[in-house]
């Protein structure tokens, strides 16, 4: 390796991407291609899928395979839940949360999503866009993730033609348009034989863009949550020892800004003050904090904080209000009760709530506003919640941690939709 690229790597950051796309689109492929020819693959899983592709009767290694995790599913041929696949070059680090493509799966979308800097969405050549392209597309949107990369996959069966390319990605600019979306790339691939995924394609010359990898080497990883201070309270420590006959600590994981040493901040939601005596990660005890970091934060003065609390800077309180206007996502097969009684799970509290006002629904085909009725499964609208108590939130665009919730049904325990707060 040489130290331009070990420099490299100690400055990029490590990228999270997803991938979404239709049940055929070749996303197990593509993800497989990107692993094989970036040899990110150990001897031995090489060997398995060799074996398993010529079980298969199938003259060359089965790309699919690879990404496809458990072997009943391989044989059924369907892949399904979110897998998290993790390689590196040496120019930077990479997650890939890979959600299948059936239509039912938006809620994997959603789960695999929400932390992503980018998002892959595959387009089959021969099919162009259908409803489930603009369904990503529009949640990738909804989820603030700031780049989206086309990839216009199986060019090899529609002859590398550069016509096809442009047809689809001139229809895809009205989605742009749409959805307000400012940095889209497109790039022509064929995930099967490897165009312009870590090599260029001799066969496109049309093409003169970055190949796929070069692409996601190259997008910054910005920052996914605010600079407000946030951290939102897991469970309270207390070591029943004669060692530390005082101490209370508060563990949670810093969803926003930056937490210090002596820091003057406020609990919510009963409102005392406090000072930050000290921050320990694991054993060893920092100045500040920053954003992400999993620690225990303690107090110069005993206050009212349990599970579910907030402490957060003094001059950085967030909004406040017992009634959210929300996207959600329907997840449940059970379509929504209008006027009917949830759980909403926000951070780390729980309230009682009910879903109060339905404005509109999301038409995925359009991505035209219809009028408002009971969300059924994988329906994405806009509604109106009333909450029993008061809630400590920020906007989903301000931060995803503290601007997201998800409803739970009281009797069956069962999640069954995912909200985006927008007031």
């Amino acid at each position: 390796m040489n130290n331009n690229s070990h420099h490299l790597s100690s400055t990029m950051p490590l990228l999270r991407f997803t991938t979404a796309g239709s049940v055929d689109d070749g996303k197990s492929t593509l993800i497989g291609r990107l692993l094989f020819d970036n040899k990110s693959i150990f001897e031995d899983q090489l060997d398995a899928i060799a074996l398993a592709s010529k079980r298969r009767g199938e003259s060359q290694i089965n790309l699919s395979l690879l990404t496809d995790g458990l072997r009943a599913e391989r044989e059924q041929g369907i892949t399904i839940d979110v897998a998290y696949r993790y390689f590196s070059t040496p120019r930077r680090k990479f997650i890939i949360a890979d959600t299948p493509g059936h239509f039912q799966y938006t809620r994997n979308m959603v789960t695999g999503a929400s932390t992503a800097h980018l998002a892959l969405i595959l387009v089959d050549a021969r099919n162009g866009i259908v409803e489930q392209t603009i369904r990503h597309t529009f949640i990738a949107s909804l989820l603030g993730i700031r780049h989206i990369l086309v990839c216009i996959n199986k060019m090899d069966l529609v002859n590398f033609e550069e016509g096809v390319y442009l047809k689809i990605l001139s229809s895809f600019q009205k989605i742009n348009g749409r959805l307000g979306l400012t940095n889209v790339q497109f790039i022509p691939i064929s995930a099967l034989q490897g165009d312009n995924i870590v090599e260029k394609s001799a066969r496109m010359p049309w093409y003169t863009g970055k190949t796929l990898l070069e692409t996601l080497e190259e997008t910054p990883a910005e920052n996914t949550t605010s600079a407000k201070g946030r951290f939102p309270v897991q469970y309270v420590i207390r070591p029943d020892q004669q060692k530390f006959p005082d101490f209370r600590g508060y563990a949670g994981r810093v969803a926003g800004g930056v937490f210090y040493r002596n820091q003057k901040v406020i609990a919510l939601p009963s409102g005392m003050k406090a000072s930050i005596q000290s921050v320990i990660k694991g054993t060893e005890e920092l100045e500040t904090v920053p954003n992400g970091s999993s620690v225990t934060i303690s107090l110069d003065k005993d206050i009212d904080i349990g599970r579910g609390s907030l402490i957060v800077p003094e001059k950085e309180i967030p909004r406040s209000a017992s009634s959210l206007q929300a996207m959600i996502c329907w997840f449940s097969q059970i379509p929504m009760h209008p006027n009917g009684k949830y759980l909403l799970m926000h951070v780390t509290g729980t309230y009682k709530c009910r879903i109060e006002e339905i404005f509109f629904i999301s038409d995925m085909n359009t991505l035209n506003e219809m009028p408002g009725r009971p969300l059924e499964m994988n329906d994405i609208g806009k509604v109106r919640l009333k909450l029993a108590k008061p809630v400590f939130f920020d906007l989903y665009k301000e931060n995803r941690t503290t601007g997201s919730f998800i409803l739970v049904d009281e009797t069956t325990n069962a999640t069954i939709a995912a909200g985006m707060i927008e007031g």
